[in-house]
Protein backbone atom coordinates (compact mmCIF):
# COMPACT_ATOMS: atom_id res chain seq x y z
CA UNK A 1 0.00 0.00 0.00
CA UNK A 2 1.25 3.27 -1.07
CA UNK A 3 -0.30 5.98 1.25
CA UNK A 4 0.47 10.00 1.30
CA UNK A 5 2.90 10.67 3.96
CA UNK A 6 0.98 13.14 5.43
CA UNK A 7 -2.54 11.59 6.59
CA UNK A 8 -5.40 12.01 9.51
CA UNK A 9 -5.52 10.61 13.25
CA UNK A 10 -9.63 10.57 14.02
CA UNK A 11 -9.39 10.26 17.58
CA UNK A 12 -10.78 13.74 18.22
CA UNK A 13 -13.96 13.01 16.32
CA UNK A 14 -15.33 11.17 19.34
CA UNK A 15 -16.66 12.81 22.48
CA UNK A 16 -14.66 14.42 25.36
CA UNK A 17 -12.11 12.06 26.63
CA UNK A 18 -12.50 10.23 23.55
CA UNK A 19 -15.74 8.88 25.01
CA UNK A 20 -19.03 9.02 23.60
CA UNK A 21 -20.05 10.69 20.32
CA UNK A 22 -18.95 14.55 19.23
CA UNK A 23 -20.92 17.30 20.38
CA UNK A 24 -21.73 18.11 16.45
CA UNK A 25 -21.73 14.76 14.52
CA UNK A 26 -21.84 16.89 11.34
CA UNK A 27 -18.96 18.65 11.56
CA UNK A 28 -16.99 15.48 12.78
CA UNK A 29 -18.13 14.26 9.01
CA UNK A 30 -17.18 17.49 7.45
CA UNK A 31 -13.59 17.25 8.87
CA UNK A 32 -13.31 13.61 7.13
CA UNK A 33 -14.78 14.55 3.95
CA UNK A 34 -12.59 17.48 4.15
CA UNK A 35 -9.64 15.61 4.57
CA UNK A 36 -9.95 12.91 2.07
CA UNK A 37 -11.00 15.76 -0.58
CA UNK A 38 -7.76 17.92 0.16
CA UNK A 39 -5.77 14.51 -0.75
CA UNK A 40 -5.24 12.50 2.64
CA UNK A 41 -5.45 8.79 1.84
CA UNK A 42 -4.06 7.52 5.15
CA UNK A 43 -7.25 8.05 8.07
CA UNK A 44 -5.62 6.07 11.80
CA UNK A 45 -8.18 5.30 13.88
CA UNK A 46 -9.39 2.25 16.61
CA UNK A 47 -13.27 1.01 17.59
CA UNK A 48 -12.07 1.58 20.98
CA UNK A 49 -12.49 5.35 20.45
CA UNK A 50 -15.46 6.08 21.64
CA UNK A 51 -15.92 2.89 22.04
CA UNK A 52 -17.15 2.76 18.30
CA UNK A 53 -17.91 5.75 17.70
CA UNK A 54 -14.89 7.23 15.13
CA UNK A 55 -15.63 3.93 13.25
CA UNK A 56 -18.96 5.13 12.68
CA UNK A 57 -18.92 8.47 11.95
CA UNK A 58 -15.98 7.44 8.77
CA UNK A 59 -18.52 4.98 7.43
CA UNK A 60 -20.76 7.54 7.63
CA UNK A 61 -18.45 10.15 5.96
CA UNK A 62 -16.89 8.09 3.41
CA UNK A 63 -18.33 4.61 2.81
CA UNK A 64 -18.48 3.58 -0.46
CA UNK A 65 -14.70 4.45 0.09
CA UNK A 66 -12.61 5.80 -2.54
CA UNK A 67 -9.90 3.57 -4.30
CA UNK A 68 -6.44 4.25 -2.52
CA UNK A 69 -8.04 5.35 1.06
CA UNK A 70 -5.73 3.34 3.68
CA UNK A 71 -7.85 2.81 7.16
CA UNK A 72 -5.78 1.61 9.69
CA UNK A 73 -6.92 0.83 12.67
CA UNK A 74 -5.84 -0.22 16.11
CA UNK A 75 -6.63 -3.30 19.12
CA UNK A 76 -5.51 -4.36 22.57
CA UNK A 77 -7.47 -2.10 24.33
CA UNK A 78 -11.23 -1.53 25.62
CA UNK A 79 -13.10 0.88 27.49
CA UNK A 80 -14.97 0.89 30.76
CA UNK A 81 -18.17 2.89 31.12
CA UNK A 82 -15.86 4.85 33.87
CA UNK A 83 -14.02 6.71 30.25
CA UNK A 84 -10.92 4.30 31.78
CA UNK A 85 -8.65 2.92 29.09
CA UNK A 86 -8.14 -0.89 30.13
CA UNK A 87 -5.02 -3.59 28.65
CA UNK A 88 -6.73 -5.91 26.84
CA UNK A 89 -5.00 -8.50 24.31
CA UNK A 90 -6.99 -12.18 25.58
CA UNK A 91 -7.52 -13.38 22.84
CA UNK A 92 -11.21 -13.09 23.10
CA UNK A 93 -11.05 -9.01 23.16
CA UNK A 94 -8.34 -9.61 20.07
CA UNK A 95 -11.02 -11.50 17.55
CA UNK A 96 -13.86 -9.35 19.06
CA UNK A 97 -11.89 -6.15 18.17
CA UNK A 98 -11.11 -7.16 14.92
CA UNK A 99 -14.77 -8.47 14.15
CA UNK A 100 -15.97 -5.04 15.73
CA UNK A 101 -14.16 -2.95 13.64
CA UNK A 102 -14.64 -4.66 10.19
CA UNK A 103 -18.22 -3.88 11.26
CA UNK A 104 -18.80 -0.26 12.63
CA UNK A 105 -16.16 0.69 9.38
CA UNK A 106 -18.29 -1.49 6.63
CA UNK A 107 -15.09 -3.38 5.21
CA UNK A 108 -14.76 -7.13 4.97
CA UNK A 109 -11.24 -6.63 5.63
CA UNK A 110 -8.74 -4.69 7.52
CA UNK A 111 -5.99 -2.51 5.57
CA UNK A 112 -3.67 -2.68 8.42
CA UNK A 113 -4.32 -3.33 12.34
CA UNK A 114 -1.75 -2.38 14.80
CA UNK A 115 -1.40 -4.08 18.18
CA UNK A 116 -1.26 -1.71 20.79
CA UNK A 117 1.33 -2.60 23.85
CA UNK A 118 0.50 -0.99 26.98
CA UNK A 119 4.22 -0.95 28.55
CA UNK A 120 4.30 1.72 31.40
CA UNK A 121 0.28 2.03 31.91
CA UNK A 122 -0.19 3.42 28.04
CA UNK A 123 2.29 6.21 27.97
CA UNK A 124 5.37 4.76 27.24
CA UNK A 125 6.90 1.41 25.97
CA UNK A 126 7.43 -1.57 28.11
CA UNK A 127 9.24 -5.00 27.67
CA UNK A 128 6.13 -6.91 27.75
CA UNK A 129 6.12 -10.03 25.48
CA UNK A 130 3.82 -9.71 22.55
CA UNK A 131 4.23 -13.35 20.79
CA UNK A 132 0.69 -14.37 22.13
CA UNK A 133 -1.74 -11.91 21.30
CA UNK A 134 0.04 -11.30 17.95
CA UNK A 135 -0.54 -14.93 17.03
CA UNK A 136 -3.68 -14.48 17.03
CA UNK A 137 -4.03 -11.31 14.55
CA UNK A 138 -1.55 -13.34 12.60
CA UNK A 139 -4.30 -16.20 12.41
CA UNK A 140 -6.75 -13.46 11.48
CA UNK A 141 -3.87 -12.21 8.84
CA UNK A 142 -4.21 -15.80 7.60
CA UNK A 143 -7.92 -16.04 7.36
CA UNK A 144 -8.15 -12.70 4.90
CA UNK A 145 -9.70 -10.47 7.67
CA UNK A 146 -6.65 -8.29 7.76
CA UNK A 147 -3.89 -7.24 5.23
CA UNK A 148 -0.75 -5.75 6.99
CA UNK A 149 0.16 -5.88 10.99
CA UNK A 150 1.81 -3.23 12.70
CA UNK A 151 2.57 -2.23 16.34
CA UNK A 152 2.32 0.37 18.84
CA UNK A 153 3.97 1.50 21.70
CA UNK A 154 6.48 -0.54 21.00
CA UNK A 155 10.28 -1.28 21.83
CA UNK A 156 13.22 -2.40 19.09
CA UNK A 157 13.40 -5.72 21.07
CA UNK A 158 9.59 -6.16 20.67
CA UNK A 159 10.01 -5.35 17.16
CA UNK A 160 12.41 -8.42 16.72
CA UNK A 161 10.30 -11.06 18.68
CA UNK A 162 7.29 -9.96 16.77
CA UNK A 163 8.98 -10.48 13.47
CA UNK A 164 9.78 -14.01 14.25
CA UNK A 165 5.60 -14.21 13.91
CA UNK A 166 4.83 -12.23 10.59
CA UNK A 167 5.51 -9.29 8.94
CA UNK A 168 5.20 -5.89 10.39
CA UNK A 169 4.91 -2.52 7.83
CA UNK A 170 4.79 0.19 10.87
CA UNK A 171 5.81 1.19 13.95
CA UNK A 172 3.08 3.50 15.92
CA UNK A 173 4.83 5.29 18.69
CA UNK A 174 5.48 8.69 21.04
CA UNK A 175 7.66 10.78 19.48
CA UNK A 176 7.94 14.79 18.54
CA UNK A 177 10.68 16.95 17.87
CA UNK A 178 11.36 17.30 22.03
CA UNK A 179 10.75 13.41 22.53
CA UNK A 180 13.08 11.68 20.71
CA UNK A 181 14.05 8.06 22.53
CA UNK A 182 12.96 6.63 19.04
CA UNK A 183 15.94 8.41 16.61
CA UNK A 184 17.94 5.51 16.36
CA UNK A 185 15.27 3.44 16.35
CA UNK A 186 13.60 5.27 13.19
CA UNK A 187 16.76 5.26 11.58
CA UNK A 188 16.77 1.16 11.47
CA UNK A 189 13.06 1.21 10.18
CA UNK A 190 13.73 3.24 7.38
CA UNK A 191 16.54 0.56 6.51
CA UNK A 192 14.06 -2.34 6.77
CA UNK A 193 11.57 -0.13 4.54
CA UNK A 194 8.78 0.23 7.78
CA UNK A 195 6.65 3.17 8.11
CA UNK A 196 6.86 4.81 11.55
CA UNK A 197 3.87 7.46 12.60
CA UNK A 198 4.34 9.52 15.64
CA UNK A 199 1.49 9.78 17.65
CA UNK A 200 1.11 13.39 20.02
CA UNK A 201 3.46 15.94 17.66
CA UNK A 202 2.98 18.28 20.23
CA UNK A 203 3.55 16.02 23.15
CA UNK A 204 -0.36 15.24 23.50
CA UNK A 205 -1.59 15.16 27.35
CA UNK A 206 1.82 16.95 28.46
CA UNK A 207 1.84 19.73 25.56
CA UNK A 208 5.25 20.76 25.11
CA UNK A 209 5.30 24.76 26.15
CA UNK A 210 8.70 25.63 24.02
CA UNK A 211 9.47 29.01 23.61
CA UNK A 212 12.10 28.43 20.89
CA UNK A 213 9.24 26.23 19.35
CA UNK A 214 6.96 29.53 19.54
CA UNK A 215 9.66 31.68 18.01
CA UNK A 216 10.57 29.72 15.18
CA UNK A 217 6.87 29.10 14.47
CA UNK A 218 6.58 33.31 14.71
CA UNK A 219 9.59 33.21 12.20
CA UNK A 220 8.30 31.84 9.56
CA UNK A 221 4.73 32.93 9.48
CA UNK A 222 3.29 29.65 11.20
CA UNK A 223 1.90 27.95 13.84
CA UNK A 224 3.47 25.54 16.50
CA UNK A 225 2.57 22.68 15.43
CA UNK A 226 2.99 23.52 11.84
CA UNK A 227 6.45 23.71 12.85
CA UNK A 228 6.43 20.42 14.47
CA UNK A 229 4.81 18.57 11.67
CA UNK A 230 7.36 19.98 9.11
CA UNK A 231 10.06 18.99 11.55
CA UNK A 232 9.23 15.40 11.54
CA UNK A 233 8.77 14.98 7.59
CA UNK A 234 12.19 16.28 7.67
CA UNK A 235 13.54 14.40 9.97
CA UNK A 236 12.82 10.70 8.03
CA UNK A 237 11.40 9.68 4.80
CA UNK A 238 9.87 6.77 6.15
CA UNK A 239 8.05 8.90 8.84
CA UNK A 240 4.37 9.55 7.99
CA UNK A 241 2.10 11.94 10.14
CA UNK A 242 -1.20 11.52 11.33
CA UNK A 243 -2.48 14.91 13.17
CA UNK A 244 -6.21 14.85 14.62
CA UNK A 245 -8.62 17.61 14.68
CA UNK A 246 -12.02 18.05 15.10
CA UNK A 247 -12.42 21.44 13.10
CA UNK A 248 -11.80 21.74 9.57
CA UNK A 249 -9.85 25.13 9.78
CA UNK A 250 -7.12 23.04 12.04
CA UNK A 251 -7.20 20.24 9.16
CA UNK A 252 -6.66 22.71 6.36
CA UNK A 253 -3.72 24.14 9.07
CA UNK A 254 -1.99 20.56 9.79
CA UNK A 255 -2.27 19.74 5.94
CA UNK A 256 -0.43 22.72 4.57
CA UNK A 257 2.54 21.81 7.00
CA UNK A 258 3.95 20.21 4.16
CA UNK A 259 4.44 23.29 2.30
CA UNK A 260 6.80 24.37 5.37
CA UNK A 261 10.53 24.77 4.88
CA UNK A 262 12.81 24.71 7.41
CA UNK A 263 15.96 26.09 7.46
CA UNK A 264 18.90 24.79 8.19
CA UNK A 265 19.64 27.02 11.25
CA UNK A 266 16.27 26.45 12.47
CA UNK A 267 16.54 22.67 12.47
CA UNK A 268 19.47 23.24 14.74
CA UNK A 269 17.39 25.64 16.87
CA UNK A 270 14.52 22.82 17.03
CA UNK A 271 17.20 20.09 17.63
CA UNK A 272 18.18 21.29 21.17
CA UNK A 273 14.94 20.78 22.36
CA UNK A 274 15.75 17.35 23.07
CA UNK A 275 18.20 18.31 25.37
CA UNK A 276 16.00 21.29 27.16
CA UNK A 277 12.82 18.35 27.09
CA UNK A 278 15.34 15.93 29.12
CA UNK A 279 17.32 18.54 30.90
CA UNK A 280 13.69 19.45 32.32
CA UNK A 281 12.56 15.73 32.76
CA UNK A 282 15.28 15.18 34.81
CA UNK A 283 14.79 18.27 37.15
CA UNK A 284 11.59 17.44 37.99
CA UNK A 285 12.36 13.92 39.07
CA UNK A 286 14.89 15.30 40.99
CA UNK A 287 11.79 17.53 42.70
CA UNK A 288 9.67 14.61 43.33
CA UNK A 289 12.28 12.84 45.03
CA UNK A 290 12.59 15.24 47.40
Amino acid sequence: MTVHRMGYGAMQLAGPGVFGPPRDPDAAVAVLREAVAAGVNHIDTSDFYGPHVTNQIIRRALHPYPNGLVIVTKVGARRGNDKSWIHDVTRKNLIDSVHDNLRNLGVEVLDAVNLRAWGDNGQAPGQEPLTEPLSVLAELKQQGLIRHLGLSNVTPKQLKEAQTITDIVCIQNLYNVAHRDDDAFIDDLARQGIAYVPFFPLGGFNPLQSTALDNVAESLGATPMQVALAWLLERSANILLIPGTSSVQHLRENLAASEVTLPADTLDRLDALAAESEDNTKTERKDRQR
